[in-house]
């Protein structure tokens, strides 16, 4: 029986869990703020992660449309934020 760390034990177990997919997105909140600053963060009201595609969701106009402007950097800021490649596309709604 092989050895496994307590970290790579846990990563297994996510990789298999349906866990993944909130805690994923509970690490996006987490950084939502840091990555694009207050204001933006104070007026977000939903973060969503589906099979890659990041929900972002606002009911402010300006708001809405200069992040459908940003969606790449967006995605690009979160991926190399957590070190991982999570979010393909974004979607503002």
């Amino acid at each position: 029986m092989g050895e496994y760390s307590m970290q790579r034990a846990i990563q297994a177990f996510l990789d298999q869990s349906r866990l993944k997919n909130d805690i994923q997105v509970l690490q996006i909140e987490s950084v939502w703020e840091e990555i694009m600053g207050k204001t933006v963060a104070r007026y977000t009201e939903k973060i969503e992660l589906v099979q890659g595609s990041l929900f972002v969701t606002t009911s402010v106009a300006p708001l809405k449309q200069e992040l459908s402007f940003q969606k790449e950097l967006i995605a690009g800021r979160i991926n190399e934020r957590l070190g991982q490649f999570i979010v393909k596309t974004v979607v503002i709604r």
